[in-house]
C-alpha cells in the first residue's frame, strides 16, 4: 500500500517536478576563438565534473586566430539545475577572487594559419568553487564582462547518493529497434533529502549531448531510501549510428577518409562524398562517440604546431534527402548544436550539400543533421538509428540546498550501452 501510495503520489507531482528546458550554454562569441576544449587535467577525460573535495582541476585550451594576443579574463557562475544563474553572490560560493587573469599563451610556430593558443587550469589558488553544484565558465577580455569570448559549463559534485543503472535496447515494440532505454535506481540518504520524491532531479545525457538531454523526471515510487525510475517510455534514446569520421593529423601523407589535400596560402582538404545512412544496414565498428583528437604527427606540440586546414565537406543529395533541404555538420567540434558557420550548402548541379570550415589538424567524427519540429538536432533523419549503437550515457543527480537556496550535484554514474 505504501509503495502503490508513493507511485501516485509521484504522477501528481510529474506536471510540476520539471524545471526549464537545459539550454546549450556552451557557445562562442567572437568568430577568431577556434578548437574549445574543456577536460580533466592531464586526461582525456570530456566529461567536465570534479570532486568538491580533493585536487582535481580542469583544462580550457582554445585557439584566438590572428598574431597578437589579447587581456584575457574568466569567471565562474553558479547555476540551477537547469543551468540558469542563481541569485547568490559569488563570494559565498567561491573562495578567492571572482575573477582572474588567463596568463598562460603562446604563439603559433611554422603554421600558415597564425593563432595564439591559450590555456587555463583551474580551480587554483587564486579560484575555487566551495558549492558543489553547476557552474557556468566564462572567458571574457579586457575585464569587461559584456565582452565574453566563450562560456563552457562544468559540474562540481559532493557525492552523497549511489545511481545503479543499465543502458538496453527499448522494451516496447514500436522503438525496439531504433532506439535504446534506460533504467535506474538513486539510493540516497535521508537524514539529508527530506523529501525525495519533491527535492531530487536527475538529467540523462547521451554521448555528451545536451541538446537532448532528458530532464524533469519524477521518481516511479521510492522504498527503502531508493528512488526507482524504471520508466519504459520516458528515458528512450535513438540509438543513432556510429559516427563518420576524418584524420588529418598529417597534412603531407595519406589519411583516413580524405581524398585529397593542397595547400596554397592555407592547407585545403577535401574528403570523400558522404551519403545518407537512413535506409541502410547497421554496421558496426569502432568510433569515439563524436569526439575530437586535437594532434599533429608532423610537429612536437599540437598545440601551437597544429596547422588549420579549410576542410570540405560533401553530402550527395541523390538519396533519402530532399532538395533544398537545411543539412548541418555537428560533432562535438560543433558543440552539437546546429551553427550557422556549420550549415551546408546546396549544390543544386552536382545534387549535394557542402560545406567548407578551418579545421585544426586532428581526427574528427562526426555526423550529419537536420533540424527536428523544436528545433535541435536530428541525426536520425540523415545517419539512421538501430538500437545496437554503442553510446555513452551520463546520469546527473541533483538535490535542492534548501539553506541557501541552490541545487547541488550529489552524484554522477557514467555507462555504455554495450557494457553490462
Amino acid at each position: 500500500m505504501k509503495k502503490l501510495h508513493l507511485l501516485f503520489y509521484g504522477l501528481l507531482v510529474l506536471a510540476r517536478f520539471g524545471f526549464a528546458q537545459l539550454p546549450n550554454p556552451n557557445a562562442v562569441f567572437d568568430p577568431r576563438v577556434k578548437t574549445v576544449q574543456l577536460m580533466k587535467n592531464g586526461t582525456d577525460d570530456r566529461y567536465p565534473i570534479i570532486a568538491l573535495e580533493g585536487n582535481e582541476q580542469l583544462k580550457l585550451s582554445f585557439d584566438m586566430l590572428g598574431p597578437e594576443s589579447e587581456n584575457l579574463q574568466y569567471t565562474l557562475v553558479l547555476c540551477d539545475a537547469g543551468w540558469n544563474p542563481v541569485k547568490n553572490n559569488q563570494n559565498e560560493y567561491l573562495r578567492g577572487m571572482n575573477f582572474d587573469n588567463i596568463t598562460d599563451f603562446r604563439f603559433s610556430t611554422n603554421t600558415y594559419t597564425k593563432y595564439v593558443h591559450y590555456n587555463l587550469i583551474f580551480p587554483n589558488e587564486n579560484m575555487k568553487p566551495v558549492w558543489s553544484g553547476n557552474y557556468l565558465l566564462k572567458v571574457f577580455r579586457n575585464f569587461d564582462e559584456n565582452d565574453l569570448l566563450l562560456v563552457r559549463r562544468l559540474m562540481v559534485m559532493k557525492r552523497s547518493a549511489e545511481i545503479e543503472a543499465t543502458a538496453k535496447p527499448a522494451t516496447l515494440a514500436e522503438f525496439r529497434y531504433t532506439k535504446q532505454e534506460l533504467q535506474f535506481s538513486v539510493g540516497y540518504n535521508p537524514s539529508q533529502i527530506v523529501n525525495p520524491l519533491q527535492d531530487v532531479k536527475v538529467v540523462l545525457i547521451q554521448n555528451n549531448r545536451w541538446e537532448n538531454a532528458i530532464t524533469g523526471l519524477p521518481p516511479l515510487f521510492a522504498s527503502n531510501n531508493k528512488l526507482d525510475y524504471s520508466y519504459m517510455d520516458k528515458t528512450l534514446f535513438p540509438g543513432g549510428n556510429e559516427f563518420r569520421f576524418f584524420d588529418i593529423r598529417n597534412l603531407r601523407q595519406f589519411s583516413q577518409n580524405v581524398r585529397s589535400k593542397r595547400t596554397d596560402s592555407v592547407w585545403h582538404v577535401l574528403l570523400n562524398i558522404d551519403e545518407s545512412r537512413a535506409a541502410t544496414q547497421y554496421f558496426q565498428y569502432a568510433d569515439y562517440n563524436g569526439k575530437q583528437v586535437i594532434a599533429n604527427k608532423e610537429g612536437n606540440n599540437s598545440d601551437i604546431d597544429g596547422d588549420y586546414a579549410w576542410t570540405n565537406f560533401y553530402l550527395s543529395a541523390l538519396f533519402g534527402i530532399q532538395p533544398g533541404q537545411e543539412v548541418y555538420v555537428v560533432g562535438e567540434f560543433t558543440d552539437w548544436r546546429c551553427l550557422p558557420e556549420y550549415k551546408m550548402s546546396y549544390n543544386k548541379n552536382r545534387q549535394r550539400y557542402d560545406l567548407e570550415v578551418p579545421l585544426k589538424q586532428g581526427r574528427f567524427e562526426y555526423a550529419y543533421a537536420v533540424l527536428d519540429d523544436q528545433g535541435k538536432p536530428d541525426l536520425s533523419a540523415i545517419e539512421g538509428s538501430h538500437f545496437q549503437t554503442e553510446n555513452e550515457y551520463l546520469i546527473l543527480v541533483y538535490t535542492r540546498n534548501l539553506q541557501f537556496g541552490y541545487d547541488e550535484l550529489i552524484a554522477a554514474r557514467r555507462l555504455n550501452s554495450t557494457t553490462p
